[in-house]
C-alpha cells in the first residue's frame, strides 16, 4: 500500500468516528447472523472484475442522471480559496416503463464514474483487493437519463449520504430498491471528504484538504473541533441539496413533493441525516444506519451531539450492528430518551458496521475466502443482510412519508429472523 493509499484509508476509518492516540473507526456498527425466506440475490461470481448487484424489487424500473450542484452562498469549507461549495449528486427515481429500452440511447448507469472508481479502488476499499472490483464497469439497474414515470403525481424525496470517506454510490442497493418503490432518490458526494469525485469537465477532487486538516487535528490536538466541523460541513452540504429540490436536473423537480422528505444513511451519512433532521424541519423522517452521535473515538455519552442531546419529535430510526443499540450506545441512549417522536431500534444479527453499505454486495464477489469476510462483514448472510435492510428502510418510509403501514415495524417477524428489535 503507498502513503498516499494508506493516508486515504485512515481518513475513510477516521472522520467522525475518530481518534485519539491512533486513528479508530468509531462510528458504532452491528452484527447479525441469519436465514429466512425472502432472499436478494446479493452475489454472483464476478466476471473480469465486473460485479452485479442484486435486483431491486419495487413494480418501477428506475432512470438516474448525475448533476453538479454549486453553493455560491459560501466558500469551500476545506479549500479557502475556493470561493463557493461545489457537489455532486445523482438522482435515482422511477422511470416510464419501457423507456431506456434498446435502441433508445439508454444505457445502464455505472457503479462509478471511471475517475472516481480509479482512486477508489486505489484504496483497497474496506477489505476489497485492489482490481478485484471494476467499479466503473460494474452497471446498475437505472437506465440513465431515462424519463420519469409521471403518473400518479408527485413522488416523496429521500437523500441518502455515504459514510465518511465513502462515495455515495456506496449505498447503490439500497437506493435503487427505494427509487424502484416510487421514491425520488437524491445520493449526495460531500467534496473532499472520499478518494475521488469525479465532476462533468472530468475533473477528479480527492481527499487531500481533509487528510491535511485531519494531520493537523492530531497534531494540535483539536480532534473534537475538527468532527463537529465535518458534521457542520456535511448538514451544511445536505440542507443544500434540500435548497435545490425545487431545481433538480431532467425536470424531476416536477416529479418530488417537497412536503414529503425523507434523509438516511450509514455511518457519518446516519449522524447527518439526524444532525439535520434536527436543524431542518423539512426532513419529516430519518434513518441512521449504525453511526454514533457523539465526538468521541469510542462511545462513553460525552461530548454529545445536539441531535443526541434534545432528540426529535418525528419518526426516526436507529439501525446498527450486533451489540450496539440504544441501550449498549451512551449516545443512542440519550437520543432515544429525549426524543418525542416515533422511533424504533432494529439491530442486523451477525453484521459488523460495513454490512450496511454495498460491501455484502461486492465483497463476496471479489475472491476473498471466508475469514476476510466475517471480519468485514460479520456472520450475517450476504443476501439477507440486503434484504432485510432493504425491508425495514422501506416499511419505515413507506409508513410515514407514504401513509402505508406494512405492520412489519410493529413486532418481530419470522420472515426476517436476523432483524432483531432492541430494547
Amino acid at each position: 500500500m503507498t502513503s498516499s493509499t494508506a493516508s486515504s484509508a485512515l481518513t475513510r476509518r477516521t472522520l467522525l468516528g475518530l481518534a485519539a492516540a491512533g486513528l479508530v473507526a468509531g462510528l458504532l456498527p452491528l452484527t447479525t447472523t441469519a436465514q429466512a425466506q425472502p432472499t436478494a440475490r446479493a452475489h454472483t461470481t464476478a466476471t473480469g472484475g465486473r460485479t452485479q448487484l442484486p435486483a431491486p424489487t419495487g413494480p418501477y424500473e428506475i432512470g438516474t442522471v448525475s448533476a453538479r450542484l454549486v453553493d455560491r452562498s459560501r466558500h469551500d469549507p476545506w479549500v479557502a480559496s475556493q470561493p463557493y461549495r461545489e457537489l455532486m449528486v445523482s438522482v435515482w427515481y422511477p422511470a416510464a416503463r419501457g423507456a431506456g429500452g434498446p435502441g433508445e440511447g439508454h444505457r445502464r448507469a455505472r457503479y462509478m464514474a471511471p475517475g472516481a472508481a480509479a482512486r477508489w479502488d486505489a484504496t483497497a476499499p474496506h477489505g476489497i483487493p485492489k482490481g478485484a472490483v471494476d467499479f466503473a464497469a460494474t452497471r446498475t439497474h437505472a437506465r440513465e437519463g431515462s424519463p420519469a414515470d409521471t403518473r400518479g403525481g408527485r413522488r416523496p424525496v429521500l437523500v441518502y449520504a455515504a459514510g465518511s470517506g465513502d462515495p455515495r454510490t456506496w449505498g447503490t442497493a439500497l437506493v435503487e430498491e427505494m427509487a424502484s418503490r416510487g421514491y425520488v432518490v437524491v445520493t449526495v458526494d460531500h467534496t473532499y471528504e472520499n478518494p475521488g469525485v469525479q465532476f462533468p469537465d472530468g475533473s477528479v477532487k480527492g481527499d487531500g484538504p481533509l487528510r491535511k486538516a485531519l494531520a493537523e487535528a492530531k497534531k494540535n490536538g483539536t480532534m473534537a473541533e475538527l468532527l463537529k466541523k465535518t458534521l457542520d460541513v456535511r448538514v451544511a452540504d445536505s440542507r443544500f441539496v434540500l435548497d435545490r429540490l425545487g431545481s433538480l436536473p431532467h425536470g424531476l423537480s416536477k416529479v418530488v413533493d417537497q412536503r414529503r422528505v425523507g434523509m438516511f444513511g450509514q455511518s457519518a451519512g446516519g449522524i447527518a441525516a439526524a444532525q439535520t433532521m434536527y436543524e431542518d424541519r423539512r426532513v419529516k423522517a430519518g434513518v441512521d444506519l449504525d453511526g454514533t452521535l457523539e465526538f468521541n473515538p469510542e462511545p462513553n455519552g460525552t461530548n454529545l451531539m445536539p441531535v443526541a442531546k434534545h432528540g426529535l419529535d418525528r419518526p426516526f430510526l436507529l439501525m446498527g450492528r450486533e451489540g450496539s443499540d440504544r441501550v449498549t450506545e451512551p449516545s443512542w441512549r440519550s437520543f432515544w430518551s429525549h426524543s418525542t417522536g416515533w422511533k424504533r431500534n432494529l439491530t442486523l444479527r451477525g453484521s459488523l458496521h460495513q454490512t450496511y453499505t454495498d460491501l455484502p454486495v461486492l465483497l463476496p464477489q471479489a475472491g476473498v475466502d471466508e475469514k476476510v469476510l466475517a471480519e468485514n462483514i460479520g456472520t450475517v448472510d450476504p443476501g439477507r443482510a440486503v434484504a432485510g435492510q432493504r425491508a425495514y428502510v422501506g416499511a419505515f418510509f413507506d409508513r410515514w412519508l407514504k401513509g402505508e403501514d406494512s405492520g412489519l415495524l410493529d413486532v418481530p417477524s419470522r420472515r426476517y429472523p436476523e432483524v432483531e428489535f432492541a430494547g
